[in-house]
């Protein structure tokens, strides 16, 4: 195979064309679809406005080109949709459908419209629905796998337009244009084949073109593998290969076209380059870069990346706008692929082929993870100990891979989950996951992907009894939960959590789950279960002589207190809180604490009390050089000496706020609220 192809006309030709020039034809198909745009809906017909965005389809078998109309149709409409184009496939590289509620999330992010994380496939399309609600948006839903899939995503927005690619009819969506594909027409055709080939080695034989284009029945795809394997081969004659594939289908040999011609290419190959073909079905979401293909053949990363850039000259791949090397597989390839791996390879190849890609993908993510704690000796030890192949030259180029690579990564943790006999693999795979990407985005940004990786982290311990990892991915689940609002269900799946931690015995997973459980309770107004929850918590704390979360725990229990009225329980277990943070020398905690007990003696009705407290929370927030806490607690004994009736030192102390904080103060005097969960130092996912 070579990179290049030699036109005999003495120009160096590319192997694969520029992507500006790879659809052509399909001319009568595409005035047919723009004409569809135009044409009046049965609504508008019957005198009403269309209530959803116009549906247009494009149906055809897998290789016929329908994905490359599509995509074609979009550009050349585009301009009248200034809201953007949005992409999404609808189908596994396999062939199973993608959930729903993945696909308007994705559609979601292209349109910059945040999505809470775990919301249920309703709330996330009528999410979509609203942010497309208004606009001029062009959907294009590839590989479609049935009319339910497109349905839930049609936008209530009739200005909106959505062109879907399946391989039959959309039933069910009411006023569907469909536009069936066939084979290219012969002129076409042959032009195809001409780009691959050169012009003279068509030109002296128009008629082999001709009979070549017909074999491959005017199938793009058939048709692509036949210019590539033809461009690889400058000596080869077309006559030669229109014959061979004219003789295959005379002798019954099985299959389409396509297959046929698939089936030459691979046989043809060398032994190596062949074996990563095949293997290439095992890529997850059929996306494939140097160190997928490396890991799964088990060869170098510099030889696997060579031999993907001859498979993309030969039609086998498809560049991938990336920054890194990237490539998919092509839909119509997938299954071809798939059949020959099953043939050529043992089952225990293939597992240990997946299973070399999967630890692949760990060594890559732990070293992603690690760049980032360049302030940590053992990790740049880590990093010394890596091959050079899998580190990454900055923190910047690990973050760039790891967004790039992000979908073939979830599509892993997938596709090992469901395997059921890699599941030590899938579960390194996700903690690194989890951890590279909290580093590199934040745990909220990255919420959603968390979310779905703590779901699948269940799944496997739940399969093989792990207590303790059902606990973890429970509490983060639930913590996930809470924070978008939805308690109920989060109260839900920490009781469940409590369960896990008590049958592994764990006591800080129960512990965790105990005070989660308080917290729920609290959310839903419920302060007497709050309470006694976090006080259960606290006994845990307390027996294994957790001091500082002990005197955390004491505030959360004053806080549920306050809540519920009872202001001298509160102050009991403020003062605890403030004692603990003082014996365990947490200054400025300190005086968090004790500006809580003073809130509470105001509320209590105790003002004088309030007051002297206030100015002992406000020198040891001095002591901490907490100056917006000191600055707070100053406008509180502002307005204490108010109701005092004292406005002249009243007057002194908001002076002495601006002093502190200077235009940004607060003029209503209220305190950051340190009494519910500010206290709580550590968040579920530093823990986790």
């Amino acid at each position: 195979m070579t990179d290049q192809a030699v036109d005999t006309d003495g120009a160096r030709l590319p192997a694969h064309p520029p992507a500006e020039h790879h659809f052509l034809g399909r001319t009568r198909e595409l005035k047919g679809l723009r004409a569809d745009i135009e044409r009046a809906g049965l609504d508008t017909l019957s005198g009403r406005k269309a209530p959803r965005a116009r549906v247009l389809l494009i149906a055809g078998r897998p290789g016929s080109g329908r994905s490359a109309l599509a995509g074609e149709l979009a550009r050349q409409v585009a301009e009248r949709y200034p809201d953007g184009v949005l992409r999404a496939r609808l189908s596994e590289p396999g062939g199973s459908p993608v959930p729903v509620a993945r696909t308007a999330r994705e559609l979601l992010a292209a349109l910059d419209v945040p999505a809470p994380a775990g919301a249920a496939e309703e709330e996330l399309t009528e999410v979509l629905r609203t942010a497309l609600a208004g606009r001029r948006a062009l959907l294009l839903l590839d590989d479609a796998a049935g009319a339910e899939q497109v349905d839930a995503l049609l936008p209530d927005a009739p200005d909106c337009l959505v062109v879907a690619v399946a391989g039959g009819p959309l039933t069910g969506i009411a006023d569907v244009r469909p536009c069936t594909l066939g084979g290219l027409d012969t002129k076409s055709a042959v032009e195809l084949l001409t780009r691959y080939t050169g012009s003279v080695r068509i030109t002296v034989d128009p008629r082999s073109a001709e009979s070549l284009a017909e074999a491959c029945q005017g199938q793009p795809a058939a048709l692509t593998l036949a210019g590539g394997w033809l461009a690889s081969r400058p000596q080869a004659a077309v006559s030669d290969l229109a014959k061979r594939l004219h003789a295959d289908a005379d002798d019954g040999t099985e299959g389409t076209p396509l297959a046929r011609v698939f089936r030459l290419v691979h046989d043809q190959l060398p032994g190596r380059a062949a074996r990563i073909l095949r293997l290439l079905c095992l890529a997850p979401a059929g996306l494939v870069d140097p160190h997928t293909a490396s890991a799964l053949a088990g060869c170098s990363v510099d030889t696997a990346g060579a031999v993907l850039e001859e498979f993309v000259a030969l039609g086998l791949l498809r560049a991938v706008d990336s920054p890194l090397p990237e490539y998919a597989v092509p839909g119509c390839l997938h299954p071809l692929m798939r059949a020959r791996a099953e043939s050529q390879e043992r089952p225990g190849e293939l597992q240990l082929a997946r299973a070399r890609m999967l630890e692949r993908s760990v060594r890559l993510l732990q070293s992603c993870r690690v760049i980032t704690e360049t302030d940590s000796p053992q990790a740049r030890e880590k990093l010394r100990d890596m091959p050079p192949a899998l580190r990454f030259p900055t923190p910047r180029a690990a973050a760039e891979w790891l967004r790039a690579r992000r979908p073939a990564l979830l599509a892993a943790t997938r596709v090992a989950v469901a395997d059921g006999e890699l599941d030590t693999l899938a579960r390194r795979l996700m903690s690194q996951l989890v951890r590279a990407m909290a580093a590199h985005f934040g745990a909220q940004a990255a919420a959603p992907d968390l979310y779905e990786v703590h779901g699948l982290v269940l799944d496997v311990a739940e399969r093989r009894g792990l207590y303790r990892e059902r606990a973890a991915a429970l509490l983060n689940l639930g913590d996930v939960d809470a924070r978008t609002g939805r308690t109920g269900d989060a109260l839900a799946r920490y009781r469940a959590a409590l369960d896990a931690g008590r049958q592994a015995n764990d006591p800080y997973a129960t512990g965790r789950a105990m005070e989660s459980v308080g917290g729920a309770h609290q959310e839903l107004g419920d302060y007497d279960r709050a309470a006694d929850w976090f006080g259960r918590a606290l006994a845990e704390r307390l027996a294994r002589g957790e001091r500082a979360e002990a005197a955390r725990l004491y505030g959360r229990t004053g806080t549920a207190h306050t809540y519920a009225g009872r202001y001298g329980e509160a102050l009991r277990n403020w003062r605890a809180a403030a004692a603990g943070y003082r014996k365990d020398g947490d200054v400025a905690a300190h005086a968090r604490a004790l500006s809580e007990v003073a809130r509470v003696q105001e509320y209590a009705g105790r003002p004088e009390e309030s007051l002297h407290t206030c100015r002992e929370a406000v020198e040891w927030a001095r002591r901490a050089q907490d100056t917006r806490l000191q600055a707070a607690l100053q406008l509180r004994l502002a307005d204490t000496l108010d109701r005092l009736g004292d406005p002249a030192a009243a007057h002194l102390h908001r002076a002495a706020a601006e002093r502190m904080l200077g235009n940004g103060v607060q003029e209503d005097g209220v305190l950051p609220d340190y009494g519910d969960d500010a206290c709580e130092i550590r968040t579920a996912a530093s823990e986790d």
